[in-house]
Parts: C-alpha cells; sequence; structure tokens
C-alpha cells in the first residue's frame, strides 16, 4: 500500500448552525485546504463540532472533497473525519468515502492520518487504486 506524507495549510470559517441551538458549545465551520506534496489539491467541506465542560473532552465529524492530483494522478476523492478528544487524549479517523474517487483517483481507497507540529500540518496517507495492490 503505498504511503505518502506532505504538509498542508487549512483555513477555518465559522458558519451559522443549520438550525439554532440553545447552547454555544456545538458550532459549524467551513474548511478549506491546500496540500503540498505527493497529494497536490486543495479542499473544500464543513465541519461540525461540540464541545463539554470537561476540559480536554470535545468531538467533531467532517467531509471534504479534495481535488487535485495524487502522485500524478488527476481526480476528486471525498473524505470522512470522526474526531473525538477525551479528556486531552486524541482518537481520528479520517478515511477515503467508498467509490468517490472520480478521474484517474476512480476506485481509491485510503486512511489519512493529521499531524500538528509546532503550527504546521501535515498529512501522512496510505491509499491503494485499482490495479495497484
Amino acid at each position: 500500500m503505498p504511503h505518502i506524507t506532505g504538509k498542508f495549510s487549512v483555513h477555518i470559517t465559522r458558519l451559522e448552525p443549520a438550525e439554532p441551538v440553545a447552547s454555544a458549545a456545538l458550532g459549524r465551520m467551513g474548511l478549506e485546504k491546500q496540500f503540498a506534496g505527493a497529494l497536490t489539491a486543495t479542499s473544500q467541506g464543513q465541519m461540525l463540532s461540540a464541545a463539554t465542560t470537561t476540559p480536554g473532552s470535545a468531538g467533531y465529524v467532517a467531509m471534504e472533497k479534495v481535488t487535485g492530483t495524487l502522485e500524478g494522478k488527476q481526480g476528486s476523492f471525498m473524505l470522512q473525519h470522526a474526531g473525538t478528544m477525551n479528556r486531552g487524549t486524541p482518537t481520528l479517523t479520517v478515511t477515503v468515502v467508498p467509490d468517490s474517487g472520480s478521474g484517474e483517483l476512480t476506485g481509491l481507497v485510503g486512511r489519512m492520518g493529521i499531524r500538528i507540529e509546532e503550527g504546521v500540518h501535515f498529512y501522512d496517507f496510505s491509499y491503494t487504486l485499482p490495479g495497484e495492490e
């Protein structure tokens, strides 16, 4: 399974909740990313978040569409995020939505990890394409 890593930048915009909520602990944000390296792409998406009154505990889900090139192959695909922070201990799963690949990325399957080191965002992406297993 190919594995690539690179940097990305992210711009987050606060959006109005789809429906009014009594608690400010729920949020909705717009995402825009720029990926560099073996994945040269942009993405747009939305994130829903929930914070609790316990410090370090929260959760989020997000969906984003990534468009660009993956090791020279052009197309797009969707990523699904599910993140939880349990009293400061993070758990994150980011997977390619099945059958969301287009163009030369049709049939893409994969998982992405996200790291933040000294304020810089990095991705670690393991994937397969049909015929490359």
